[in-house]
């Protein structure tokens, strides 16, 4: 059962909810892990984040799942990631930070060129950030 990290759209209760799409789909729910971090930076693209990795940056806060097999697909639809083309996402294995040990998981960043022009995520948590931003839009 593989093991994803996801930091941005995919956490629970934002728009790309990884529980929903597994149900959507008619695929067992993902098992929450609990909480885990990664080194890195955070971008925002609007209506969602890319991840830079990046061993001297701050942590990058997200939740780790296992999930069905059948549930990658469904996740790299989602991240736009195609086989043999160049997408924005890529979708790599790294550790992460949970409950103290390095867990190996999949997730989904995005290249340092891809950030270029876009303001930084203070703080490292779409979740937090977005809610801050939406807040003080309307």
């Amino acid at each position: 059962m593989p093991r994803v990290f996801v930091y941005g759209t995919l956490r629970a209760g934002e728009v790309n909810d990884l529980n929903a799409a597994a149900q959507r789909h008619g695929i067992a729910a993902p098992t929450l892990l609990g909480t885990a971090t990664v080194a890195g930076r955070l971008y925002d693209f609007g209506s969602y984040p890319g991840l830079v990795l990046d061993d001297n940056a701050g942590p990058v806060a997200g939740d780790v799942y296992d999930v069905a097999d059948a549930l990658l697909p469904v996740l790299d639809e989602i991240e736009e990631v195609y086989p043999g083309q160049a997408t924005l996402f890529v979708r790599e294995e790294r550790d992460v930070w949970h409950g103290g040990h390095a867990v190996t998981c999949l997730l989904y960043p995005v290249s340092d060129a891809a950030v270029a022009a876009l303001p930084r995520i203070d703080g490292g948590d779409w979740v937090a950030y977005r809610r801050a931003r939406d807040t003080a839009a309307a």
